[in-house]
This record gives structure tokens, C-alpha cells and sequence, in this order.
């Protein structure tokens, strides 16, 4: 589940692991974007989100979206835990520490400087140089698949990023689909390559874990795709076959 399309990537990773696995995509384009809206508002959204999601019956439900796992995660557990096991979606901020700094999240305004993310740089950063870059309208053009207006967002990003940077937490699940993008605005042909990191092949192996699964990338590829937009089933919006990760799922996967 997420807002909108940032669930592309971890359902993509979950699927390359499991081919066989039947997958819901439940999103919200009605209520989308989440980031501007209050806590409560969030919480409401997701719950709405995660309930249309588990009258599928799923054996996990992976919240990938940060926004919502930093204002709703402890809402969706006690709304759906035990029943149905909740993964949520963390920063990638200790294996981007673990690699040294200087260390960039870009993140969303609405988690940029929350205290949800300094706690997390407190604990998995700390001696660590981070900076933390909003990246206002990023997300927004990415789920429109905008080029001129992700162009426009990344090159803002890029802007209030520091040139020594080493490391770029993608702190937005809908970042990790123009990741290349976002390392092409701030590589620098003098310097070692950068490194990205995502969440999502973390997070996919976690709900795997979560329910006993073991990966098994080599099985067929007979798994299902049901597609939920704020509650209705439909196909895959048009803006997620932008990516490869949409055309992944659309191409190894049979029709819910």
C-alpha cells in the first residue's frame, strides 16, 4: 500500500523474489499527495488504504510509503495486528552511515526534519555528516510521470545537496523510481561513484520473513496482480508503466 505509484518498487522486489506470489496494489490517487495533509489525516487515509488492501486476505501487508510508516504504522498495527502482520518502510539511513559521509536523505518536507527521521539519524548516523534535503514536488511529478517536472524537482533537490556527498538515502518510495535520474544530477566525474539507497529490496525481504516465505526467484512466474485505486479495482494507471518496475509487474503477473 502507499499513496500512490512509490509502492511500485518493493512490489516489484517482492516479485522478483517471488514470482509465484499474488500481489494487491492498493493506493489512493483521490487522497494523494499524503505529505501535505495533518497526522490525523494521514492516519485516516492509510487506514482506508490498508483495509481495502486486507479484505483481500493477504498473508502481509507492506506499508511502502514513508510518509504513511512514519505517521500511521502504529494505527494500521493495532487496527489489523495479529491477524494480518504490518511491514513498514524505514529510511535507509543505517547502511548509508555504515558507508561513511558525508551522507544526504531526500525526503519529503512533511519527513524532512521530523522527528521521526533525526530520530533515526540519532541512532544509525551518529559521527556521521547528514544532511537532509526536502524535495519539494518530487513525488508529485514522479506519480504523474511529469519528465519536465521530475526534471525540475531533482534539480532543485540536486541544488541544496552538498557537492562532497558520497551517499543519497532515498527517503521516498517514489524516489527509488528515477533513482538513475537522481544520480545523474549529482555525480561528479572527478568523484568515486555515488551510492543510492533505497528501501524497497530490503523491505521485500522482510515481508517475506514475516509470513515464513523463502525467496525463490527461479519459480514460475503464476502469480496474480490485483490493482486497488482508493478502494476500486482497475488496471494499473498509465503513469506507472512510465517505469520498469510497473512493466515488470505488468509483464510477470496474471490479472487478479
Amino acid at each position: 500500500m502507499d499513496s500512490g505509484i512509490g509502492l511500485l518498487p518493493t512490489a516489484a522486489a517482492v516479485r522478483r523474489l517471488r514470482p509465484d506470489a499474488d500481489l494487491v496494489l492498493s493506493s489512493d490517487p483521490e487522497g494523494m499527495p499524503w505529505g501535505p495533509r495533518t497526522p490525523e489525516g494521514i492516519t485516516e487515509r492509510a487506514l482506508a488504504v490498508a483495509e481495502a488492501a486486507a479484505a483481500h486476505r493477504p498473508d502481509v501487508l507492506v506499508v511502502a510509503c514513508n510518509t504513511a510508516s512514519v505517521h500511521a504504522l502504529s494505527a494500521l498495527r493495532a487496527r489489523l495486528e495479529p491477524q494480518l502482520p504490518v511491514v513498514g518502510t524505514v529510511p535507509a539511513i543505517k547502511p548509508a552511515a555504515a558507508g561513511g559521509g558525508p551522507v544526504v536523505i531526500w525526503a519529503t518536507p512533511a519527513t524532512t526534519g521530523s522527528p521521526y527521521q533525526r530520530g533515526l539519524i540519532q541512532e544509525f548516523a551518529a559521527g556521521v555528516e547528514v544532511t537532509e534535503v526536502p524535495c519539494w514536488g518530487l513525488a508529485e511529478a514522479v506519480q504523474s510521470a511529469d519528465e519536465a517536472a521530475i526534471d525540475e524537482a531533482v534539480a532543485a533537490a540536486a541544488a541544496l545537496t552538498p557537492d562532497d556527498v558520497r551517499s543519497v538515502v532515498l527517503g521516498c518510495t517514489h524516489y527509488e523510481l528515477v533513482a538513475e535520474r537522481v544520480r545523474a544530477a549529482l555525480q561528479r566525474p572527478e568523484r568515486p561513484p555515488l551510492v543510492l539507497h533505497g528501501s524497497a529490496g530490503a523491505v521485500a525481504a522482510q515481508a517475506l520473513r514475516r509470513v515464513g516465505a523463502a525467496p525463490r526467484p527461479e519459480a514460475p512466474a503464476t502469480g496474480s496482480l490485483t490493482v486497488l485505486l482508493s478502494g476500486h479495482e482497475a488496471a494499473l494507471p498509465a503513469a506507472a508503466l512510465g517505469y520498469a518496475e510497473g512493466r515488470l509487474l505488468r509483464a510477470v503477473s496474471h490479472a487478479g
